[in-house]
């Protein structure tokens, strides 16, 4: 599958394994480690635009959709294998053959599952707030909801806003799902496979332990979190390390699950500092 992405900056930057480095510098500035970016259930390239683009400032980035979301295909099954198998096919048609990955909850177990099957092609491996556990919470009620709504009677998006609000109360979880919803009136579409999703929801809380079972990375690892979250708990600790032993941990005060929006700068400093990206490259400025 072709997965859509973006990437910053604009400009061609010179990628490990992509040609050799330039003839008598041997510095690590004439070619760069990209990092690839995946974003987490219901997000897209549009989500991360910002922090990518910060985050561009220092090294190439690449944002993908996955699959049933974004710009990307549509597929009728949404497993981590088939995940994994989208990123693998990426990386290969952009002849990325290591990169420093980089994913968001669904995202970041799509990442651990590519870094333990796929190690050779991951540098440092960073996780936002997930761990590699089965959860117990489902957003089935959202998915529902959004699915109920009428789209060819609709007749914008703040109606869309109206209509989800008794069952997604929060007003900026509403915003979020309401960035799939695209068109005008009367040729409103999800950009999200709703009914793929609400099907697969079981799939996507877990996590595939028996397709992974005896497998470790060694790698650098860093697990990112909010502090404000409940998805990484520090009973959670064993586990990860279980398949990455030299997982590093680090909080990120006032931040929530969706921390890089929360606090976005305190992530890019914590993710800065793991890639030892601390000074802009002058190529980029």
């Amino acid at each position: 599958m072709q997965l859509f992405f973006q990437k910053y900056p604009d400009s061609d930057v010179p990628l490990e394994g992509s040609e050799p480095p330039l003839e008598g510098s041997g510095t690590q500035l004439d070619v760069m480690v990209p990092v690839v970016i995946i974003p987490g259930l219901f997000g897209s390239t549009a989500n991360w635009r910002s922090f990518a683009k910060k985050l561009g400032e220092y090294c190439p980035v690449f944002v993908v959709d996955q699959r049933n979301h974004g710009r990307s295909p549509h597929a009728d099954s949404h497993s981590y294998s088939d995940m994994v198998a989208d990123l693998l096919e990426f990386f290969d048609c952009h002849k990325l053959e290591r990169v420093n990955l980089c994913g968001h909850s669904m995202g970041g177990k799509v990442a651990m599952m590519f870094g333990l099957l796929y190690p050779h092609r991951v540098h440092r491996l960073t996780i936002l707030d997930i761990a590699p556990i089965e959860y117990t919470h489902t957003h089935a009620p959202f998915l529902e909801k959004m699915m109920s709504l009428d789209l060819d009677a609709l007749e914008s998006r703040s109606e869309a806003d109206r209509l989800l609000s008794d069952a997604i109360p929060e007003v900026s979880t509403r915003l979020f799902l309401l960035q799939s919803l695209v068109g005008n009136r009367g040729k409103f579409n999800w950009r999200l496979n709703l009914s793929v999703l609400l099907r697969d929801m079981p799939k996507i809380l877990s996590f595939p332990s028996s397709e992974l079972d005896g497998l470790s990375n060694t790698g650098e690892t860093c697990f990112i979190f909010g502090a404000l979250s409940d998805y990484v708990k520090e009973s959670d600790h064993h586990q990860i390390l279980n398949y990455f032993p030299s997982a590093e941990f680090s909080s990120i005060p006032r931040a929530g699950h969706w921390l890089h929006a929360e606090q976005p700068q305190a992530v890019l400093a914590a993710l800065l500092k793991f890639l030892e990206l601390g000074k802009k490259n002058d190529r980029f400025k």
